[in-house]
């Protein structure tokens, strides 16, 4: 009887937003749009070359100054991955990953849906910024300079195809603390519960310039040895009348570290791994191009593409 009380209720949540959502938008104020597509090639040590091509599209449904729904669609057919190959004919895939309506308030914000993995800023050590969660996203502000997040919800259906099936079991769980200490130190600190393990995460931020940081990120399986290490860099150089954007990072992933290591990035896995990217704009196209390094073991990927935004 518990079992079927509990699917009984998260049908009923979800049929109730999908409800909200269709009475709102009758009300609504503003349609929003956003999409980005990107083309690059794909060079791998154990793999032949690759040209593939991505496709993100996000609309937003404002109803009035608190209340929206928002959408996400993409290319891809993994959690981590949101890219198809040219030529393969069977991986043309593209889905609605992300249908979630959301409350905003002097109090910070609260999401309910199929939500996003992140709240804001996307950490390194973070589940890849393309993936959902089935469930609701509390925010606090507890002050001017801190939020307390709360998450609740499933994370076991990780094909995209499955992202909008209604959740019948609650597998995940986030408590996050993140604060700014001053004007260049900030730190995060947070209790997950997902793929059946539990798992400690904390970060600490440097900004040494106005436009970079540097970072330092550990995440520990509870009650083991088991750990995921980031250490990196990020910011922005201009050269020579043109803006440059960088990132590098190096990472250690421990053996039987758990499936959350690939939740992050498809490619770095566990052992000692190393990725750097440099991108900027073209002078007179309306395109951005970037270049990307990764190294974990004895694999090696190079990247390179454009993109852009419309």
């Amino acid at each position: 009887m518990k079992t079927s009380y509990r699917l009984f209720g998260v049908h009923t949540l979800f049929l109730s937003l999908l409800l909200l959502c269709s009475v709102k938008a009758s009300h609504a104020q503003s349609l929003q749009h956003k999409l980005d597509v990107q083309i690059r090639a794909d060079e791998r040590s154990d793999k032949d070359l690759r040209y593939q091509y991505r496709i993100r599209y996000s609309p937003s449904l404002k109803f009035n100054q608190t209340w929206s729904t928002h959408g996400f669609a993409a290319t891809g057919d993994d959690f981590s991955s949101s890219h198809n190959t040219f030529d393969d004919g069977s991986a043309d895939r593209f889905y609605l990953r992300r249908l979630f309506l959301r409350h905003q308030g002097n109090y910070g914000k609260t999401e309910l849906g199929v939500i996003p993995t992140f709240k804001g800023r996307v950490s390194s050590s973070g589940l890849s910024k393309d993936g959902w969660i089935q469930g609701i996203r509390h925010v606090r502000d507890t002050n001017s300079n801190a939020q307390l997040e709360i998450v609740v919800g499933q994370l076991n259906k990780l094909n995209p195809r499955q992202a909008l099936d209604t959740p019948n079991d609650i597998d995940y769980v986030e408590l996050e603390y993140s604060a700014s200490i001053n004007d260049l130190f900030s730190y995060e600190f947070s209790m997950e519960r997902m793929t059946s393990l539990n798992y400690l995460r904390t970060e600490l931020r440097y900004r040494t310039k106005k436009s970079q940081h540097v970072f330092a990120e550990l995440v520990k399986r509870a009650n083991t040895t088991k750990v995921k290490t980031v250490l990196g860099i990020e910011g922005e150089k201009a050269y020579r009348n043109r803006d440059y954007a960088y990132f590098a990072h190096y990472s250690y992933v421990s053996g039987e570290f758990g499936l959350r290591a690939e939740l992050t990035e498809d490619f770095l896995g566990t052992g000692h791994g190393f990725s750097a990217k440099l991108e900027s704009q073209f002078t007179s196209l309306p395109f951005d191009w970037f270049v990307r390094f990764d190294k974990v073991g004895e694999n090696n990927r190079i990247l390179g593409g454009i993109k852009w935004s419309l």
